[in-house]
């Protein structure tokens, strides 16, 4: 199973409840913060709908 390493580079504040959720159940807290997934279905949903916070790479 192929992974991504996704970075938040964009702040959560004033973005909408369910994006600052989905941000946080990502693993992400923190600017400049990385987390390795399994690509799945879910994480590619979530990683779908707040993609413009985020930087996603193949690992």
């Amino acid at each position: 199973m192929s992974k991504v390493k996704v970075t938040l580079i964009k702040g959560i504040n004033g973005r909408k409840p369910n994006h600052i959720d989905t941000v946080k159940s990502l693993g992400l807290r923190k600017i400049s913060q990385s987390v390795i997934h399994n690509k799945t279905a879910d994480i590619e949903g979530k990683i779908k709908l707040v993609s413009y916070l985020l930087k996603v790479e193949e690992v």
